[in-house]
């Protein structure tokens, strides 16, 4: 049984990153094996998780790969942990809109039985913090709010006010946490600047988070907590495939331009004889040798399109294996670096389309179905997945649409290329990657 804790806030803004990343790097710093996961679809959270633990990012989302999903993804993510730290999303009650909170912070919190710790920004409160746990105590009971954490408080004395408020809830403070100025990680418009684009900065900062968690949170406390949680049912997920032939290459873009990639997405491909191989398309200049297939995830290219623009070699290269029918995914970021160009700046041109920045941003869950059969589903599959940029793409879908969500087309597809907005989590729909999977080893 792995022991675990929910860390959630009441909303958005009161510091469920930097408190849950802190707890992470905190206890690891003390010699627990710590787990990192996070709930919802985000990729950047965990790429902040990933530094702090050591271990591979971990995502736990009802709606992209289903309720019976959530629990073996836990115990497999977690199999080498003493504990599970579980960051939340948005508010604790928050999930996809019109759905009474499916997939959000609490859904998941029942569904992995795990106490729950409420992280508070009281910078502009008192007492009236005590009545907001208060309320979130009780709003759910199946929700076990175990204790809360106190962030960004201002004085001792601000500290001693909310702690004698809080006192008749019942309700335990585990930690007070000061203002600070020294720990801060960087925004733009899509949320925290990803972990590997400020590697050197982030590895730096992970001490000082590590200390100030461990001054100002009983870890023995949140430890006792997670500890309480019960034993859960079931077997962890397995991405095994019995696979016993040939392995393959497939070429994945990583580097500061491509921080996303489910790890499970790497595991499958992996368990169908896939073994993926890192090219950074703002300095490789070639692909790996034996490259039978291109993966090309999510980021920010728009942030690097002069650096991804100026690597003609790779450009070059990858137009001409695209042309010869060599098999690729390309997820959001991906979409736009096979584009003509991106912001005017010429890019692969693998298709017939242009991409630039906008200001207003697209976010939220989909559910798609492919017009006909493609690289990655057959015709009429569908799946559930999530869209997140700010950019957009000229026209929006080719001849053949890669998926099709609300009656309208969107990306581009064929029997070797698949190019969409859309981020699929293939834990939930391992079909994708089977088929990717034999489509390089055919390509092979």
């Amino acid at each position: 049984m792995v022991a675990r804790v929910v860390i959630a806030a009441p909303g958005s803004g009161h510091g469920k990153t930097t408190v849950a990343t802190g707890l992470m790097a905190a206890l690891r710093a003390r010699g627990t094996a710590v787990s990192g996961h996070k709930v919802g679809p985000d990729f950047i959270d965990p790429s902040y998780h990933a530094l702090a633990t050591g271990c591979p990012p971990r995502n736990l989302d009802p709606f992209l790969h289903g309720e019976d999903r959530v629990v073996p993804l836990l115990l497999h993510g977690s199999r080498a942990a003493e504990i599970a730290v579980i960051e939340g999303v948005m508010g604790l009650f928050d999930g996809a809109l019109g759905t009474e909170g499916y997939a959000s912070t609490a859904h998941v919190a029942r569904l992995v039985q795990a106490p729950v710790v409420l992280v508070v920004d009281a910078s502009a409160a008192s007492r009236s913090v005590a009545a907001t746990v208060l309320g979130f105590a009780r709003y759910d009971p199946e929700i076990e709010l175990a204790g809360v954490i106190l962030n960004k408080l201002g004085s001792q004395r601000h500290e001693d006010e909310i702690v004698s408020a809080l006192a008749p809830t019942g309700i335990p403070v585990l930690g007070a946490l000061r203002r600070t100025d020294d720990i801060h990680a960087p925004s733009r418009h899509l949320g925290l600047v990803p972990a590997a684009e400020r590697a050197t900065e982030s590895q730096a900062l992970l001490p000082k988070l590590a200390a100030w968690i461990a001054e100002g949170v009983d870890l023995d406390a949140v430890v006792r907590v997670a500890r309480a949680a019960p034993a859960l049912s079931g077997s962890p997920w397995s991405p095994d495939a019995a696979y016993s032939g040939p392995r393959a290459v497939v070429a994945a873009a990583a580097g500061e331009a491509f921080t996303f990639r489910y790890t499970e997405t790497t595991e499958l491909l992996a368990a169908h004889g896939v073994d993926v191989v890192d090219v950074d398309p703002l300095r490789d200049k070639t692909l790996p040798p034996g490259c039978a297939g291109l993966y090309f995830g999510g980021g920010f290219p728009e942030v690097h399109a002069e650096e991804l623009s100026a690597n003609v070699p790779l450009r070059e290269e990858l137009a001409a294996a695209l042309r010869a029918g060599m098999p690729v995914v390309a997820e959001c970021a991906g979409l736009l670096y096979l584009c003509r160009e991106l912001d005017g700046l010429p890019m692969v041109g693998a298709l017939a389309a242009s991409a630039r920045m906008t200001r207003r941003g697209a976010l939220g869950y989909r559910t798609a179905t492919a017009p006909s059969a493609n690289l990655l589903a057959e015709a009429g599959a569908r799946v559930t997945g999530h869209e997140f940029h700010r950019t957009v793409v000229e026209p929006r879908g080719g001849a053949r649409a890669a998926w099709e969500w609300n009656g309208e087309p969107e990306g581009f597809a064929t029997a070797t290329l698949h190019a969409s907005y859309l981020h699929v989590h293939w834990a939930g729909h391992p079909e994708a990657a089977r088929r990717f999977a034999q489509a390089v080893h055919r390509g092979r």
